[in-house]
């Protein structure tokens, strides 16, 4: 779903931004400003935008590694979106200009100002990589195991996460 969000987002936002002053929503707490990043984050490593990819391959790759051992709906939810994010910044980096595997990528929603001055502009995927990641944390610091039990305070599953038959084998 995040990926289908952030390509039909990115497309639209081609279709009705291009060559448009941004649009100003809620007061001029959101704007859409159409902009093209060649860079990760904040721009950052705008002139090695071929390294991108590459890392992102290799982070896809390790998810779906991971989602093939998963037991747990909130690591699945929080590695789909990680996984759904990384590959909408992925097809732009591969398909889009200025050639493959050094596209930029759309770029849309910008927060308190129309040019990202205040906070950097960003995408549907860009939200959906930092959802994902912050459930992750989310879920490491409550203890919640990619195998669906909760770890107890020193790491161990708790009592109750036990298999039903481990608390007899115990006492035997």
């Amino acid at each position: 779903m995040a990926l289908l969000a952030d390509l039909v987002t990115k497309h639209l936002a081609l279709a009705a931004l291009t060559d448009r002053e941004p649009v100003r929503l809620l007061g001029g707490f959101v704007y859409l400003s159409l902009t093209r990043n060649s860079g990760a984050a904040w721009s950052i490593g705008a002139d090695h935008t071929w390294v991108f990819p590459l890392i992102t391959i290799g982070v896809v790759g390790w998810i779906v590694w991971m989602a093939l051992r998963l037991r747990s709906l909130p690591w699945a939810i929080s590695l789909g979106l990680v996984l759904g994010g990384a590959l909408g910044n992925l097809v732009d980096r591969i398909f889009r200009a200025p050639s493959p595997f050094h596209g930029h990528v759309v770029d849309m929603i910008s927060l308190f100002d129309p040019y990202g001055q205040v906070w950097p502009v960003f995408n549907l995927a860009d939200s959906s990589l930092v959802c994902g990641v912050l459930l992750a944390v989310l879920l490491e610091l409550t203890g919640r195991q990619r195998d669906g039990r909760r770890a107890g305070r020193d790491g161990d599953p708790t009592e109750t996460d036990a298999p039903q038959g481990a608390e007899q084998q115990e006492r035997a």
